[in-house]
């Protein structure tokens, strides 16, 4: 295993038991030497995933106070790194809601733009998108990952870099939304004329009623997300493949 990969491998496995609680907030966090015969790597390794989580904001470190993990109010929750920590240590009830509410607010706003600055690629990768979507609902396959195209790519045809940046923040909710929407009986089938009625407002460049039409697609999920939520049913894991459509 090279270098970078055990680099890689001890930020993972440092950064899942922080956002899993395993390291209390406050407490302080094992020995340098500790750290490196539980993961079997070197000082160095350590440090280095060390100084990336304290510029993630998950911990602070210095002589007085040692290393310890501050409250998850002080992380960086637009980081990916983060987000897919959480996703894999457990989506909870308030990291949905909050990332639902971020979407709701982001979203919308973004589609206006896509349907006025869209171009002819980007289009063109939107429609294979769902293209991909009404494939899997026909005869079955992977919807979940042509759905994130889909969104993805509505993020990129707004042609602000912040806001592309912003879809990882929105992976896991987006990805937790789509696999609870396929857990429904004829939801993907469902919402396929919403993604439809979506789409062609882009491409008829109408800002308002793209806006209308993702608006109407972000409250069922939220609607299908808060169902689940209040039934208390278990949420999807996201280290685990995508669920795949059966055939009709």
């Amino acid at each position: 295993m090279s270098k970078s990969t055990h680099g890689r491998r001890t930020l993972d496995l440092l950064g899942e038991a922080i956002v899993s609680r395993r390291y209390a907030i406050g407490a302080p966090m094992p020995s340098e030497p500790l750290l490196c015969e539980e993961f079997g790597v070197s000082r160095t390794v350590v440090r280095e995933a060390v100084k990336s989580l304290v510029a993630k904001g998950l911990i602070v470190t210095g002589p007085k106070v040692g290393t310890r993990v501050l409250p998850d109010d002080q992380w960086n929750w637009f980081d990916p790194d983060v987000i897919t920590w959480q996703a894999r240590a457990g989506l909870t009830p308030e990291f949905l809601r909050d990332l639902q509410d971020l979407r709701r607010a982001v979203e919308p706003a973004a589609v206006r733009l896509a349907a006025e600055r869209a171009t002819a690629e980007d289009i063109e990768e939107i429609e294979a998108a769902f293209a991909g979507m009404k494939h899997a609902v026909e005869f079955g396959g992977d919807y979940v990952t042509f759905d994130l195209r889909f969104h993805h790519g509505l993020l990129r045809a707004a042609q602000n870099r912040m806001l592309a940046q912003m879809s990882k923040a929105l992976h896991a909710l987006l990805r937790t939304s789509f696999e609870i929407s396929t857990i429904k009986k004829d939801g993907p089938a469902m919402s396929l004329p919403m993604h439809r009625a979506v789409l062609d407002a882009v491409i008829a460049h109408n800002p308002a009623k793209a806006e209308r039409a993702i608006i109407k697609l972000i409250d069922g999920a939220r609607e299908d997300i808060e169902e689940v939520l209040g039934s208390r049913r278990r949420l999807p894991r996201l280290g685990r493949p995508p669920p795949r459509l059966k055939a009709a």
